[in-house]
Order: structure tokens, then C-alpha cells, then sequence
């Protein structure tokens, strides 16, 4: 006689970069255990990304409206139970995600919430006793959540190759919420503008309406250079990036949806550092760029700087033309 699967809720609702960080582990969570029917609840623009799970049910919840504050809490919880899940992975744990758990674990379900490993990234910024190492990786926290379930699960941390590749292609992101995560955009131009000439077809990717007027402009300085910003829809833009054999990203969510996508990135990172355990999934520290003397690095672990750093340009050292040489090494 089969088994009965048990049915697993998880959460993540923000922010991007983050909920794309947890795909790949999902996906071989998915993969290693089949007995378990997996729900995923997240904001509705996240469907893209969890459609690339394959074996997941996702759940799209408007917690701008329907699903707001408090008592929009307890309506999610009353809406989530008619699921009957036997357990909850909280791969979030922040305060709605922690009410949550607290009225699954009253009702009888298994609870397992993720350690964000706040002390150690704090240890990690501080510029009196700074402890630079690497810290424990955001997928391994991840995957730690669904091994407090009782569950197995070993990362692989390789990129899986979704759509073939495109030749003499590259994709570039050049920006990120935080100046301090930024690669000059003068430097970058450079960039952009010389592989274009070597023959390369240069896609650009970006949001907002500042950043795509950017883009746009940059778009006319060579044929090979084409700009997608606001051309796409988020299917559309996930798929070209799979079919990218490189992609040049910050410290940003588009590194992590590349990591998804199957695509090897060259990261950038300025004030934030690799260490803190936020490097794509699968990627390689060979194809990261960064200022290694700088001794006060990292600053910060999300890209907000403290007072003391605001505008301190991380990337000063670094020889533009050096980063042309090691893109063309790796495509």
C-alpha cells in the first residue's frame, strides 16, 4: 500500500531576488522528495518564477488588498487551512509569516522557520571587530528549513541549462536598488559599448522609467546593442535570459533569476560582498567582480550603506578595461 503524501506549505512574499534564490532549492527539494505535494505562497508577480518548479502548486496572495494587516492575517490563515497541510515551511520568518506559524502550530501542523543568521551578518559589516568569511549560503538556509521538517536534501549548487544557448550573445543588468551595489553606469557604457563592437549582441535589461530611458540611449550607440527594458513581459524576459550563455548582473535579483534560468553570471559587488551568502545559485566566485583590498568591505549586508559610506565609490580600483578581458575569457 502507497504511502500518503504529505502536503507542505511554503512562504516566501519578497523580495525578488530572494524568492528566485529559493526556486533551484525547491526544485530539488521537489526532486529528492517525491512524497510530498509542495504549495508555494507568494505575491502574485512571483508566478513567473515558481512556474519554473516544476511540481509545485502555487498560491497567489494579495496581501496589498485582500490579505493586509492584521486581521488580513487570520483571513490568509482561515484561507490557507482549508488545504490541510501537514506541514509549513516559513522560508520568510518575518511577523506575518511568524503569526502564521504560530496558529499552523496550534492547529496541529509541523513548523519549521528559517534563521536568517543575523548575528553572524552583523559580524560581517562591522568595521571595529570584522569577522570576514564566508557565511552559511541563503540556499543551504533554505534547505536547512526543509531539513527541520525531517526531510533530506543535498544541494547540488550547479545550474541547470533550461533552453540552448545563443551564440556570440550577452545579457546585461547594469543596475540595483542600491547605488552602493552599482558598477559606474559611465564604466558600464564602456563595457557595453566595446563588446558590441567585438561583434557580440548585447541585450540590456532593466525596470523603471529612469533606467529605461537609460537603456534606450545606449541602445543607439551600436547596432549589436538592444535594449528590453519595458519590452517583455517578466515569461518573455525569464525565457531570453535562459537562452543567454552570459550574463553580466550587480549584486541583484536579475543575478538570481540568471541562476534559475540556468545562466552563468558575472557579479558585480561594491559594498555588499559574496561573503554574506547572496551569490547566485551555481555561480562560480571565479566570475566575481569585486574589490578585494578594500578592508572595509562589506558595509552592508543589503546595499543600504551606513551614513559614514553613503556614495563611496567601491568600484574606483577596478580597471575597466581588466573587466572587458574577463568577460571575453567566459563566453
Amino acid at each position: 500500500m502507497s504511502k500518503k503524501k504529505k502536503r507542505l506549505l511554503v512562504t516566501r512574499f519578497s523580495a525578488l531576488g530572494d524568492v528566485a534564490m529559493l526556486a533551484p532549492v525547491l526544485q530539488e527539494f521537489i526532486e529528492q522528495n517525491p512524497n510530498v505535494e509542495v504549495y508555494v505562497a507568494s505575491r502574485p508577480k512571483m508566478k513567473a518564477i515558481f512556474d519554473q518548479v516544476e511540481g509545485t502548486h502555487f498560491l497567489s496572495i494579495d496581501l496589498d488588498h485582500q490579505y493586509k494587516g492584521l486581521w488580513g492575517i487570520l483571513r490568509l490563515y482561515r484561507y490557507l487551512k482549508t488545504f490541510h497541510f501537514t506541514e509549513y515551511a516559513d522560508c520568510h520568518q518575518v511577523l506575518r509569516t511568524q503569526v502564521l506559524g504560530m496558529l499552523f502550530r496550534i492547529s496541529g501542523v509541523e513548523v519549521s522557520a528559517l534563521n536568517k543568521g543575523r548575528k553572524e551578518k552583523k559580524a560581517l559589516i562591522s568595521q571595529k571587530n570584522k569577522i570576514l568569511q564566508p557565511l552559511r549560503p541563503m540556499t543551504e538556509r533554505y534547505a536547512d528549513v526543509f531539513r527541520q521538517l525531517g526531510y533530506p536534501l543535498v544541494l547540488s549548487n550547479t545550474l541547470t541549462e533550461r533552453l540552448p544557448k545563443l551564440s556570440n550573445t550577452i545579457g546585461i543588468a547594469p543596475f540595483a536598488k542600491y547605488e552602493s551595489k552599482t558598477f559606474p553606469l559611465k564604466e558600464m557604457k564602456k563595457i557595453v559599448v566595446a563588446l558590441a563592437a567585438k561583434g557580440y549582441k548585447v541585450y540590456l535589461f532593466g525596470g523603471g522609467k529612469k533606467e529605461t530611458q537609460l537603456l534606450h540611449q545606449w541602445e543607439k550607440l551600436h547596432d549589436n546593442i538592444e535594449s528590453k527594458a519595458s519590452k517583455m513581459s517578466f515569461y518573455e524576459e525569464l525565457s531570453l535570459i535562459a537562452q543567454l550563455p552570459l550574463m553580466l548582473s550587480m549584486d541583484s535579483a536579475n543575478m538570481h533569476l540568471a541562476s534559475l534560468m540556468g545562466t552563468r553570471v558575472i557579479s558585480f559587488w561594491g559594498g555588499t560582498h559574496p561573503f554574506a551568502g547572496f551569490l547566485g545559485y551555481g555561480q562560480s566566485m571565479d566570475d566575481v567582480v569585486q574589490d578585494e583590498s578594500l578592508a572595509i568591505r562589506p558595509t552592508s549586508i543589503f546595499g543600504k550603506d551606513p551614513r559614514k559610506y553613503k556614495g563611496y565609490n567601491y568600484f574606483v580600483n577596478l580597471s575597466t578595461d581588466d573587466v572587458i578581458k574577463k568577460i571575453l575569457t567566459r563566453i
